[in-house]
């Protein structure tokens, strides 16, 4: 069953989640309190120069998203999560780097009461050299290809699962496992940790780290596929499924509640209706929330259906996926 929100109707509906037009501030206030499972988003990031999705002055960022992490606060569950990406950026002018991100955490933990569960980093190795005047021009910086995720908890004990997001051993360690005898003698390393017998239990996969090396280079699938065919553009700043899905996997259970308040493409939603997780997606720009609607379709859909979906939505009119014959979540586009 979708979650929903009671005073406002949703732009759209799947089976297990709902998209809403609005302001975020008013559709989270709308939500009980302490329902929320995860929260998980990329808001517009405090860069100088503008982009076409909105973003705001360095300045002004932190207290601007303040507002909403207050507001999460209250409507998490207490072992619930708040997984906030942002990139890095540089002040005006100079090739020196901006700490809005770092103030960010600083004051959700001091001010709000969020606990730090972990720091993760998102590097894309597909991300253009950027800002060119530093990195291209006049050849001062490396290029930036390094997101940071703060994942914060409501309480000292959010609810986890690494297992479920173990990620495939290393050549190295599935010889190990096959013949442990020959390549390794449990003892006491120089640095005083203890590798026993069970170091060589395959325990299905390998701990990830709190790095997430995930190429955000994808072009051609569903989502930009359905937007070339129906004619409009895709939304400009989408991260890739595989970040949202690790998160989800991770803090998550089948049947939790997710939220993107900057559900953007929404990526978060079609992920998580892939996992068997309810979803709420709140944008603001109604252009991108029809363009979203494609991410639902069923496969092999007629365009000028598609079209008609994307129009409904963008017209205001209701528009419920799971009467579209077929429709199946799938993990198939960024």
């Amino acid at each position: 069953m979708s979650a929903t929100i009671t005073s406002a109707n949703p732009a759209y509906s799947t089976q297990l989640g709902a998209a809403y037009v609005g302001d975020s501030l008013k559709l989270l206030t709308d939500l009980p309190d302490g329902s929320v499972n995860l929260v998980l988003t990329s808001p517009p990031f405090a860069l100088q120069r503008q982009k076409e999705y909105g973003n705001f002055d360095q300045n002004e960022y932190v207290d601007w998203l303040m507002q909403f992490g207050r507001l999460v606060h209250r409507k998490l569950r207490e072992d619930g999560s708040f997984v906030l990406d942002l990139g890095g950026a540089y002040q005006k002018g100079i090739p020196v780097r901006c700490l809005y991100q770092f103030r960010v955490l600083l004051r959700f933990c001091d001010e709000l009461g969020f606990h730090l569960a972990q720091e993760f980093f998102w590097h894309n190795p597909s991300k253009l050299p950027s800002p060119i005047e530093w990195v291209n021009k006049r050849k001062l910086r490396a290029k930036d290809t390094v997101n940071t995720l703060w994942w914060f908890a409501r309480s000292e004990w959010p609810k986890a699962n690494v297992s479920n997001v173990l990620t495939e051993y290393s050549p190295r360690m599935k010889k190990l496992l096959e013949d442990p005898a020959a390549f390794y003698t449990p003892k006491q390393r120089p640095s005083g940790h203890e590798i026993g017998v069970a170091f060589a239990t395959d325990n299905g996969g390998a701990i990830p780290s709190n790095l997430l090396q995930i190429s955000n280079s994808e072009s051609n699938g569903v989502y930009l596929g359905a937007c070339k065919e129906v004619g409009i553009k895709g939304h400009p700043a989408r991260f890739p499924s595989r970040l949202p899905e690790f998160f989800i996997r991770l803090l998550t259970d089948p049947g939790d509640l997710v939220v993107d308040i900057f559900g953007g493409s929404n990526t978060t939603g079609m992920v998580a209706e892939a996992e068997g997780r309810r979803w709420l997606a709140f944008e603001l720009n109604r252009d991108y929330v029809a363009a979203s609607v494609l991410r639902f379709v069923p496969k092999g859909l007629p365009v000028a259906r598609m079209k008609e979906l994307y129009t409904a939505v963008l017209r205001g009119e209701p528009v419920s996926i799971e009467e579209e014959t077929g429709f199946q979540p799938q993990l198939l586009a960024v």
